[in-house]
């Protein structure tokens, strides 16, 4: 199947307008980089503090900022995370500490911070209530059975314990599993297994407010510090590979070719997460590795018929080969590439929050992989051949490949 039949567009000679797309976002780029937003880690890379919350309405994203910003929690990385009916919000600290003091650390400024709606001068005691009430939203099923153990509602005496344990834990598990983490009324507890002088006890050393903390991550700086490292190296070994290659399968100056394209392809690509300041995880290194396989795939294919073009147009100039190599190949260059973007495409439009980063990543680089096949790659063989001829050197033999 074929889009187009003895297509002729002069690549080459729009080779200007090429260079100056590239330069404009490659530089752009660079600067955001170096000068702007630097280059935005995740907290898989520099560390930090994940703080995963449920809202009981939709969260007003500034509101929460402020909140943050009054409890001493400078500059939090804070943006929604999955379904919008799921009124989900995703917090990110600049923590550094690792250990299980880090992650309770974490999630106890993030409560403090949002219990807006909490009793006045009243704070929450893992013990019964001598202290103050407890956020039943918030409260682990310790907390929840230490109180029950000190009302001791059901008037349990020395056999409290196992089934104050037990009532605790269904309340946890109704609260989360069943309203999502979020309770809007102490009375919902009288649909779950909870016997009822339980619930009606609850009301006296609990209060609700409007959000749950579903869970906490956190990342240590050694170890965003090793994998900055070895994503480093993976990119730069990736690269070392495919000019080893594509030097050994061609001509040197191809395999240059081939990484000085990729090498502008991951600038780019790195450069729009920059400028956008969108996070760079784990998941969009994933991307940018796949990338450049895939641009990759798409040079060779325009190389090789370079290659074969060469040996039947032996008379004519090496642009007008390239241009003819390049149009030749157009078509199946515009339903591969098509094709992979719908998809990722669509990956990016309703795969959700997780995959936003490794999706945007994929969008952006198919995009420019496939555009720097044509602009970029073919044209660097032409300025080199254009350089020897200029001073007076033999040109460059690019003879068939080994075995063919």
């Amino acid at each position: 199947m074929e889009f187009f039949h003895d297509v002729n567009i002069d690549f080459l000679g729009k080779k200007w307008y090429f260079l100056a797309f590239s330069l404009i976002f490659s530089v752009a780029g660079v600067l955001s980089m170096l000068f702007w937003h630097g280059i935005p880690w995740g907290v898989d890379f520099r560390g930090g503090t994940l703080v995963y919350v449920k809202f009981s309405h939709t969260p007003d994203l500034g509101v929460v900022r402020t909140l943050m910003d009054r409890a001493g929690l400078r500059d939090p990385k804070i943006q929604t995370y999955g379904p919008p009916s799921n009124n989900e919000v995703l917090i990110d600290l600049s923590q550094k500490e690792t250990g299980e003091q880090a992650l309770g650390q974490g999630k106890t400024q993030i409560i403090s911070a949002l219990e807006t709606n909490a009793p006045a001068g009243k704070q929450c005691s893992a013990v019964g209530n001598s202290v103050g009430a407890c956020d039943l939203n918030n409260a682990s099923s310790l907390t929840i059975k230490n109180y029950l153990m000190d009302k001791d509602p059901l008037h349990l005496g020395t056999d409290a314990d196992q089934k104050y344990t037990a009532q605790a834990r269904d309340i946890v598990d109704y609260r989360d599993k069943v309203q999502g983490g979020v309770l809007s009324s102490i009375d919902q507890l009288k649909a779950s297994s909870t016997d009822p002088a339980v619930v009606a006890t609850l009301g006296d050393g609990f209060f609700l407010s409007d959000f749950g903390v579903r869970n906490v991550e956190i990342v240590g700086p050694t170890v965003g510090a090793q994998l900055q490292k070895q994503a480093a190296l993976a990119t730069i070994y990736s690269l070392a590979g495919m000019l080893v290659y594509l030097g050994f399968r061609f001509e040197w100056i191809y395999g240059v070719a081939a990484v000085v394209t990729v090498f502008h392809d991951t600038l780019i690509t790195v450069g729009a997460f920059s400028l956008t300041k969108n996070d760079i995880s784990l998941t969009v290194i994933a991307a940018i590795l796949t990338l450049i396989g895939y641009s990759n795939n798409d040079t060779i294919v325009v190389f090789d018929r370079i290659r074969e073009n060469i040996k039947l147009m032996r008379r004519e100039k090496l642009a007008d080969v390239v241009n003819r190599s390049i149009n030749q190949t157009l078509s199946r260059t515009i339903l591969t590439a098509g094709l992979t973007f719908l998809t990722v495409l669509a990956l990016f439009l309703f795969g959700g929050e997780v995959l936003h980063g490794f999706s945007l990543a994929l969008v952006i680089g198919i995009l420019i992989g496939t555009y720097s096949s044509i602009a970029i790659a073919a044209p660097i063989l032409v300025a080199y051949q254009d350089w020897r001829i200029n001073r007076g050197k033999r040109p460059v033999a690019m003879p068939a490949a080994k075995g063919r």
